[in-house]
């Protein structure tokens, strides 16, 4: 395997260049035909390692499914990934085009490198490895890997449902999150939900001059702006009524295993760039992002927004504002108590439109499962290591559908990193976490044979 891994280390590379250069994004029409192209090269790689593939047509982008099935006496094991990625604005910060795969410092820079493409390409040579050392597999195994994770999965639940039988597994495996540390192996065993909304806030018919205007009428960028700061109270604390009713508290225990996390507040400051990072009183940053419900608001327009002077008093104004939850929250109820609090402070004088854009509930795995065992196990073994477990303030809304709908543990294990910039401007996936991926990947197979 060792061999293996090492001779077949430059191609494997340049296979995961060639799925970079393909422009996937997902909330992008023009990039229907690349999504296409992403899951057909991702076919044809299967292909050749002797899977039973399918490109499955959905509502919205295709899914692909792959079948290896050794013995149906053996454990079968669902790895779960997604090819479409997000889209690349600001282009302006890129060093380098996002599509156009650049290898510097040992590291690879190209939209969709760690997330998800770097991570879920590594469980595939980590397959082909197998099979070209053993003629086999150690388990059954099933990939599904879909084209619209960035957009909330809305075919993927569907999917499920109907194809129930089809991906009867014992566990699933997926890799769309991140290492606490460079080198550091990391089971997550909890998810945040997700509670997304638009809000707009109208005034006049038309956008007006603000001299002739300015004092007689209501600013809706003004009242937007007072509506957002009264969202949180002098201690941070989120003032929509009954936000917390749902809510339990950080135990005694998972608060000492955070303190085990090697995690450095003044470091994680330091490396955006931050002068302090406030938050609920009460509570450590790593409480707060991985345990604590969060209101933040993601974008904010209004008014004129090109270059120079115009002065106009805009009509409208509007914001999208985003609630992670923790575990015992239902986003529909969190959303409807926020439109319901946004009603309530918006003044008389302007009207109020709430649109619900998406929603994603909580996942939490058992640490004591057998599936999470068996793979911390493995981990261990890869690097030589013990397993780091931990949360994280990320939504990844088809796992809760996974544990519904297949009955099964789901296992989240990342290779990428925090700062790997998932969803900004200079996307990056280290090589080192490539290769590891795949060497652990191997490792994870054969140990979950003993499920």
């Amino acid at each position: 395997m060792f061999s293996y891994l090492k001779n077949n280390k430059e191609r494997q590379l340049n296979e995961l260049i060639e799925l970079l250069k393909i422009p996937s994004v997902s909330t992008d029409v023009n990039h229907n035909d690349d999504l296409v192209r992403a899951a057909n090269y991702l076919i044809n790689q299967l292909d050749d390692l002797g899977f039973a593939t399918e490109l499955r047509a959905t509502a919205g982008h295709p899914i692909v499914l792959a079948n290896y099935i050794v013995d149906k006496s053996l454990p079968t094991v669902l790895i779960y990934g997604h090819y479409d990625v997000q889209p690349v604005d600001p282009i302006s910060e890129w060093s380098n085009p996002p599509f156009e795969p650049t290898i510097k410092d040992g590291k690879i820079f190209a939209r969709g490198s760690s997330d998800d493409k770097g991570q879920i390409f590594a469980h595939i040579k980590a397959v082909e490895a197998l099979i070209k050392t053993t003629d086999t597999l150690p388990v059954n195994v099933k990939f599904l890997i879909e084209g619209e994770e960035e957009i909330g999965s809305p075919n993927l639940g569907p999917f499920l449902i109907q194809e129930k039988e089809n991906l009867a597994c014992e566990l699933v495996l997926i890799s769309d999150s991140a290492m606490i540390a460079p080198d550091t192996p990391t089971i997550t065993y909890g998810l945040k939900g997700l509670a997304y909304i638009e809000l707009e806030v109208i005034a006049a018919n038309r956008d007006l001059h603000s001299g002739a205007y300015g004092g007689g009428v209501p600013n809706p960028i003004n009242v937007l702006a007072k509506m957002i700061a009264s969202l949180h109270d002098e201690n941070g604390k989120i003032t929509v009524p009954g936000f917390y009713d749902d809510v339990i508290e950080i135990s005694v225990q998972e608060k000492a295993a955070f303190e085990k996390v090697p995690f450095d507040e003044k470091e994680f400051a330091e490396e955006i760039a931050l002068k302090g990072t406030p938050g609920e009183a009460g509570y450590t940053v790593l409480e707060r992002i991985w345990a604590r419900p969060t209101l933040d608001v993601n974008g904010i327009k209004g008014g004129f927004q090109g270059e120079g002077a115009k002065t106009v008093i805009a009509s409208k104004a509007s914001a999208k504002i985003s609630c992670r939850l923790v575990s015992n929250q239902d986003p529909k109820d969190i959303t409807k108590k926020l439109i319901k609090h946004l009603e309530d402070i918006a003044p008389s004088y302007v009207s109020i439109k709430a649109i619900d854009l998406h929603g994603a509930k909580t996942a939490l795995s058992p640490l004591d499962s057998k599936a999470v065992k068996l793979t911390a196990k493995a981990l261990e073994k890869a690097f030589g290591k013990e397993v780091i477990f931990a949360r994280t303030g990320g939504s990844i809304p088809i796992v809760n559908n996974f544990q519904e709908e297949l009955g099964v543990d789901v296992v989240l294990v990342g290779f990428g990193l925090e700062n790997d910039g998932a969803h900004s401007p200079n996307e990056k996936f280290e090589l080192s976490n490539y290769y590891s991926a795949i060497n652990a990947s191997t490792e994870i197979l054969t140990e979950l044979a003993k499920f």
